[in-house]
């Protein structure tokens, strides 16, 4: 589990692609202070798994459903990637609960400066929009925010000037492709109504919920 909350920005440093997967060696810092391995790193939002580690650099395996799933199968020697550990159970919560489990990659389509801030707009897969709502949240490339509007199968997402310099989205414009996690609790609350079934009707009814003392 992760918070979203990026703590270094590393390069990989030697990546080997296989029929669909990927051996991948990230040169990191602070996320090396207490590494072990099995342990779960998050790379751009990707949860993944420490095969092996040096003093300087990690490595890790990627298998054919992440490969196929994520950005990380665009990734090429010397690319910046968001790092994070996983969350400490004694740790501050500063995001949202974050799986590290893509749902699917969106495509920036904009780029706008407005102030300190600059808003991305991102367009998604239509299967995705359904479960982002105004002041939620969402995970791009694994970096915690808050979505400022919905429309039709786009969000638009605002980075603070902290955000732009510390994480990979900073140097991301019109055209990259990130991965995107959808709110975890809006995915659960989703599928127990029936939202992520579009072609099933939906159980919980004004019946329903008389029967179970919710008259």
């Amino acid at each position: 589990m992760f918070t979203g909350i990026v703590e270094e920005i590393g390069s990989v440093k030697g990546i080997k692609t296989k029929t669909e997967a990927l051996e991948i060696s990230i040169q990191a810092k602070d996320i090396l202070d207490d590494v072990n391995l099995g342990d779960s790193i998050s790379i751009n939002g990707v949860c993944l798994t420490v095969t092996s580690y040096t003093d300087r650099s990690v490595e890790f395996d990627v298998m054919p459903e992440t490969f196929r799933a994520t950005n990380l199968n665009e990734l090429k020697q010397g690319s910046p990637v968001n790092l994070e550990r996983a969350m400490a159970a004694g740790g501050r919560f500063g995001g949202h609960l974050v799986s590290g489990h893509i749902d699917g990659t969106g495509q920036i389509v904009n780029k706008t400066p407005e102030s300190n801030a600059v808003y991305y707009e991102i367009e998604l897969p239509d299967e995705l929009i359904k479960y982002f709502v105004y002041k939620g949240s969402i995970a791009v490339d694994g970096t915690s925010l808050t979505v400022f509007g919905v429309k039709e199968n786009k969000v638009t997402i605002s980075l603070i000037p902290h955000t732009m310099e510390h994480t990979v989205l900073g140097n991301k414009g019109a055209g990259d492709r990130v991965n995107i996690e959808c709110d975890m609790i809006g995915k659960y609350v989703a599928h127990f109504l029936g939202k992520d079934e579009p072609d099933e009707k939906s159980q919980m009814t004004k019946e329903f919920l008389s029967e179970n003392g919710f008259a």
